[in-house]
């Protein structure tokens, strides 16, 4: 929901028109008082906020905003008149995200409450496996073993992955071959072998949390003591 606060007529019902033919809801507002209980019984998702209002004007109404805990980070997007440097400059120093210069075309305010929209949209959170001291940062996309950060290969990285999302499951090397690398490999399971000696040289005091299930192939036993099963 975007909310605008216009008190020109004709541009507000232009603006909510676009922006409702666009696929985005909208409401619109002439004056600061019931803009502002809106904004506290149901938060939009950006605001159109013109400069000139009767009353309380467009700049007041934006710093209660940004004073506001609840709606300090509510993307803001001001109308100015043409001309009116000096308004530009004392809304965006107040806080407001973007501007809009009068008069503006419709696409235009639409492409730009997108781009606001998108620039204010939720950060993917921090996505972490960590078991112990091993730690596999999905977004970042790195390895941290006891705290000190280990550089893999990319099919290091991606069997480590495995072995975390499935601790304790035995992976054959031909499971491993078809989940790492991809179904379409030619190649010996001996690669598998490989790898699994390099990553476990990596991961140095963890290394025994790779196990060797002898005629089957891997699991990944965290914590555990290593069972005295051959190593591949």
């Amino acid at each position: 929901m975007i909310y605008c606060l216009e008190d020109d007529e004709a541009i507000r019902n232009m603006v909510l028109y676009t922006l409702r033919a666009s696929g985005i809801e909208a409401e619109g507002f002439e004056t600061a008082a019931p803009f502002l209980q809106a904004v506290a019984a149901h938060p939009p998702q950006l605001v159109l906020l013109d400069i000139m209002l009767p009353g309380e004007d467009g700049i007041s109404v934006l710093r209660r905003l940004r004073e506001n805990p609840a709606t300090e980070s509510l993307p803001v997007i001001l109308a100015t008149a043409k001309g009116t440097e000096y308004d530009k400059v004392l809304g965006l120093d107040s806080g407001a995200d973007d501007y809009l210069v009068k008069p503006f075309g419709m696409m235009e305010m639409v492409s730009r409450v997108k781009a606001v929209l998108r620039r204010a949209g939720p950060r993917e959170p921090r996505r972490c496996l960590t078991i112990g001291g091993l730690e596999l940062n999905l977004s970042e996309h790195t390895v941290s073993v006891c705290g000190q950060r280990v550089q893999l290969t990319l099919k290091e990285y991606e069997m480590l992955k495995l072995f975390m999302e499935n601790p304790g499951r035995v992976f054959t090397r031909g499971q491993m071959i078809s989940r790492v690398w991809n179904t379409d490999y030619v190649g010996e399971t001996r690669t598998v072998d490989v790898h699994i000696g390099t990553l476990r040289t990596k991961l140095g005091p963890l290394a025994d949390w790779v196990e060797t299930v002898r005629g089957v192939g891997y699991r990944f036993a965290p914590g555990e003591e290593p069972k005295g099963e051959e190593r591949g």
